[in-house]
């Protein structure tokens, strides 16, 4: 089936006011553009921080990283410590239905973009901020990243319980699910403002979220009162909760139903252990994780990684390569639904792209344009907002917005 046009996207006709940077605001923008939100991304001359944090670029302003974030977006340069600029942006934004800034609170208010300000003049727009840390706490205001709230939320620290000391998951990850939440509130808002006619007031803190994750988890047991024992899943904090070794490497491995139980051991040879008391149930397996994790880390040393899968295939056992960086982008299976293209960029040449991979009756989205240089759309946005060549021209030449190259 081939990808649904741009026109009939779900989000086709809604405009986005993209006020975020590095990688929480942007993973939430381009979910809105990937569902077909017109998304106008305003950076000023320096541009999003994220272009350099993401590593070195052959044109040197545009980090992989970054080109995955923010494809499909179109860039306005504007610089907001100008009054011309603001006055600009507060006209774009009164033509848009959606803002979502990543910056503190303090911040936005002192551009006059804080949500009671907007929503008075503009009171159906959906008005969504991404913090660091929610209203009414003590840490409200504070300045936040990945690992600081990795850290302050409790993940981190549940690695200290596993190998005796605290880890960051080497990804973004409280950025990238907190980014997909804050694209998931402005969905619902935006179905909402089309049965009330109003927009709406959003806020994403990312230490509540993530600690909402870790507690929905791991909180277990003292989740009642009084407290029935310690908080912690055992099996996932078990120091053997990991990949398996075989003869020539990793696979990824878990068997968690009497039946998948049963059809692994018989696959690695250990059929008397069905009837073993400690490993018959769900709840047995529980009590005796760790007896449990020590037989599947012994089971697979004699034989390679592709013996095992065809044998765990066979038995249809839950079982994966466990892929390092390198290996992942020649998986077969990413190769077969096409996850990774090419583009050719304005500045960088040929690019590698990544397609969203929601499916929309049957076939992904598009993955549009490859993410554009800073202010490559200014002069073309600006005109679609009524203004004149000319005024275009004032407004760049006065440095309150520019294009690429000028910044």
């Amino acid at each position: 089936m081939s990808a649904p046009s741009p026109a009939a996207r779900p989000l086709s006709g809604i405009r986005v006011v993209d006020l975020t940077s590095v990688v929480v605001g942007p993973a939430c923008t381009l979910r809105l553009a990937d569902f077909g939100a017109e998304v106008i991304k305003i950076e000023p001359s320096g541009g999003d921080m994220l272009r350099c944090l993401g590593g070195p670029s052959p044109g040197g302003r545009h980090a992989g990283s970054y080109l995955h974030l923010n494809r499909g977006k179109r860039a306005l340069g504007l610089d907001l410590k100008a009054p011309a600029a603001r006055a600009l942006l507060e006209h774009l934004i009164g033509n848009s239905d959606v803002l979502v800034a990543n910056m503190r609170p303090e911040a936005l208010a002192r551009l006059g973009l804080d949500a009671e300000r907007l929503r008075e003049r503009f009171p159906r727009l959906v008005h969504c901020t991404i913090t660091g840390f929610g209203p009414g706490g003590p840490y409200r205001g504070r300045p936040a990243y990945d690992s600081v709230v990795q850290g302050v939320s409790g993940i981190a620290g549940l690695a200290e319980r596993r190998d005796g000391r605290p880890l960051y998951v080497p990804l973004l990850l409280a950025d990238h699910v907190t980014g997909e939440i804050a694209a998931a509130a402005i969905l619902a808002a935006l179905v909402g403002r089309e049965r009330t006619g109003d927009g709406a007031t959003l806020e994403v803190p990312m230490h509540e979220t993530m600690a909402a994750f870790v507690l929905q988890e791991h909180l277990g047991p003292r989740s009642f009162d009084p407290p029935i024992g310690p908080a912690g899943d055992a099996r996932v904090l078990n120091p053997e909760n990991r990949p398996l070794a075989t003869a020539d490497g990793w696979i990824s491995l878990t068997a968690n139903s009497d039946a998948q139980v049963h059809a692994f051991l018989r696959a690695v040879g250990r059929p008397e252990l069905i009837d073993d008391p400690r490993l018959a149930t769900v709840a047995d397996r529980f009590r005796h994780v760790d007896l449990w994790f020590r037989i599947r880390a012994e089971a697979l040393a004699a034989r390679t990684t592709a013996e095992w899968l065809a044998v765990f295939a066979a038995a249809d056992v839950p079982a994966m390569p466990c892929h390092s960086l390198e290996s992942l982008e020649h998986d077969p299976h990413l190769a077969a639904v096409g996850l990774i293209g090419t583009a050719t960029h304005p500045t960088e040449g040929r690019v590698r792209t990544i397609r969203p991979t929601i499916l929309h009756d049957g076939a992904p989205a598009p993955a549009g344009r490859p993410a554009p240089p800073p202010g490559f759309d200014t002069r073309a946005v600006l005109r679609e907002l009524g203004l004149s060549e000319a005024e275009t021209d004032a407004l760049i030449a006065a440095g309150a917005a520019f294009e690429t190259g000028t910044g």
